[in-house]
């Protein structure tokens, strides 16, 4: 379940995850326990739209925006993010296109998934990236100018760019863990300002609106830009996990696989910090069954294989392994 996101004006190594969200006729089903799951690129394939329950769950983003969504899934795992690491999925929550709470995607992981496995009801993913300072001749307007990292000071240098010079954030990895940082607080906020514009229309399930209420999941693909310095990308990784930890956030996974998370990240040991042995979601299969199989599969961070995808239509399948 990939989807692709351009960034507009990022930089330098090219890779992008998009995910469109659905519209759902809910049913009025409260979710009793909520219990989130991880990621995935554009949809589920555990039971593809009736309303029996099922032993496995979906996953949708924005390309689901304004469809009919499956029930009677055990978890649903929703993109908070509109493909790139700084939009927000048009349809996570009420927004001025998808208005009312039923067609929030958020409500309908928490309203019509009925549990049953080792996941939660609903679960979150966001996309994720490392744009660097300057994208072909333009500036990264959110790439940050300031900041105190473990990397030491996010400081700011003078580039050349199409229209002359200009001051930004240098591409370090104290940047690159700030810009992390930021995003991810952006989508714990994005988050609350969801649950809380749902609830607020008084629908029957009501919505955990903080973010310690979810699993997350971080979308790591080539599709989106990242550098080719590997250490600004694992910085960049590593702030994004910092900064949902210090939104309350526990449980944190990668949605990647071993050849594109190597790729990013150079590989994962005891010495790449907070990314060693995050829990894995892992895409790639055709079929449930490739999907169940996969959960045999070696963690690409040395952590546990938690959910293997196998993509379906209109949406994605996932397995709790």
């Amino acid at each position: 379940m990939i989807k692709v996101h351009r960034p507009v004006g990022w930089s330098r190594v090219v890779l992008v995850a998009t995910a469109v969200t659905a519209v759902v006729a809910l049913g009025a089903a409260p979710a009793s326990a909520l219990k989130p799951t991880g990621h995935g690129g554009g949809g589920g394939g555990g039971n593809g739209g009736g309303g029996s329950a099922s032993a496995t769950g979906n996953d949708v983003s924005y390309p689901q925006c304004g469809t009919t969504l499956p029930t009677g899934q055990a978890f649903g795992i929703v993109g908070l993010t509109g493909g790139l690491a700084d939009t927000l999925n048009p349809c996570f929550g009420p927004t001025s296109a998808y208005p009312s709470y039923s067609q929030s995607e958020l409500y309908w992981a928490v309203a019509t998934s009925v549990g049953g496995t080792t996941q939660p009801a609903a679960s979150l993913y966001v996309n994720t990236a490392d744009p660097g300072n300057v994208y072909n001749g333009t500036v990264i307007t959110d790439w940050p100018t300031s900041g105190s990292t473990p990397y030491g000071t996010c400081a700011t240098t003078q580039v050349t760019v199409s229209n002359g010079t200009a001051t930004v954030g240098a591409d370090s990895d104290a940047c690159a863990w700030q810009y992390g940082y930021d995003k991810a607080t952006q989508d714990a906020q994005w988050l609350v300002q969801a649950a809380g514009a749902i609830d607020s229309q008084g629908p029957p399930a009501s919505v955990p609106g903080t973010p310690d209420a979810y699993p997350w999941w971080l979308d790591v693909e080539t599709a989106n830009t990242w550098q080719s310095d590997l250490t600004m990308n694992v910085a960049d990784l590593q702030g994004m996990i910092a900064g949902l930890q210090s939104a309350g956030v526990t449980s944190v996974g990668v949605y990647s696989t071993s050849t594109q998370w190597n790729s990013i990240t150079g590989g994962t040991s005891s010495a790449s910090g907070a990314l060693y042995q995050l829990a894995n979601w892992i895409p790639g299969a055709r079929t449930s069954g490739e999907a169940q199989s996969a959960c045999s599969q070696t963690s690409f961070t040395g952590g546990a294989v938690v959910l293997t995808q196998w993509a379906g239509h209109p949406v994605d399948g996932d397995v709790a392994c």
